[in-house]
């Protein structure tokens, strides 16, 4: 692309970015609507100005042969974001986009896998989180971002913040999953989060400010599942 157009590229992903972060998007739906931009930016050299529908078909016809429908479907999303946010004009593609349908029904992990899981896993602090995602039937992010101030003893129930589509919800708190996450919060006594990341060891969890490592979780999840066998994926925990 050349000098203006790289220019006015910039400008526009600049305020692509500051638009998507005033309108309170999550900062999963924040980068996968920016990488939308950066993508057919890179397809179309930075020119938008004067694209058509077709020329959109085109775009989306080619990223079908190379990538999901998730990401085909994010997209979209993200670029429509981008004409009615950033550009101001009308959307020039409305309708384009709709992925086959399909009803996947998610791998539901039995309360004998989970023990299985569970016994395999030798770190305490991911040992105690698995059991309170699958015991309280929480996905991955909302358990990580679970605090002390979450957990209501007396009425026995959980506030889970920041749920799916930015909505808080309450859930039942077992008498079992209380007990076992108030002996682990006497290990670290963090006053605040429930899961502090393990930087620094155990002296260090009580003075942590983040929550354990998303992508380390995942991997030691994934080598646990492996070790025990198991073909089947939990929607919740993924």
């Amino acid at each position: 692309m050349n000098a203006k157009t790289c220019k006015d590229f910039d400008k526009h992903y600049a305020r692509h970015l500051q638009q998507l972060k005033l309108k309170g998007l999550q900062p999963k739906t924040i980068e996968a609507y920016s990488r939308a931009v950066r993508r057919a930016g890179d397809y179309f050299d930075g020119d938008f100005a004067q694209l058509t529908e077709q020329d959109f078909a085109d775009y989306f016809t080619e990223l079908t042969e190379s990538h999901s429908w998730s990401t085909v479907k994010l997209d979209f999303y993200g670029l429509r974001f981008f004409y009615e946010h950033v550009l101001r004009q009308p959307w020039v593609a409305p309708g384009l986009v709709k992925a086959p349908r399909s009803q996947r029904l998610p791998d539901i992990v039995s309360v004998e896998e989970m023990q299985r899981i569970l016994d395999a896993t030798r770190q305490c602090s991911y040992r105690v989180f698995f059991y309170t995602l699958y015991s309280l039937g929480l996905r991955l992010g909302e358990g990580l971002r679970l605090t002390v101030g979450d957990i209501d003893a007396a009425r026995a129930r959980v506030h889970v913040r920041d749920a799916k589509g930015n909505k808080d919800r309450f859930v039942p708190l077992p008498q079992a999953t209380l007990e076992c996450l108030r002996r682990f919060w006497r290990l670290h006594r963090n006053p605040v989060l429930l899961f502090p990341n393990r930087h620094g060891g155990l002296a260090g969890a009580a003075s942590a400010k983040t929550p354990l490592d998303r992508g380390g979780v995942q991997v030691a999840l994934r080598k646990v599942v492996e070790e025990c066998g198991l073909k089947k994926r939990s929607a919740r925990t993924a």
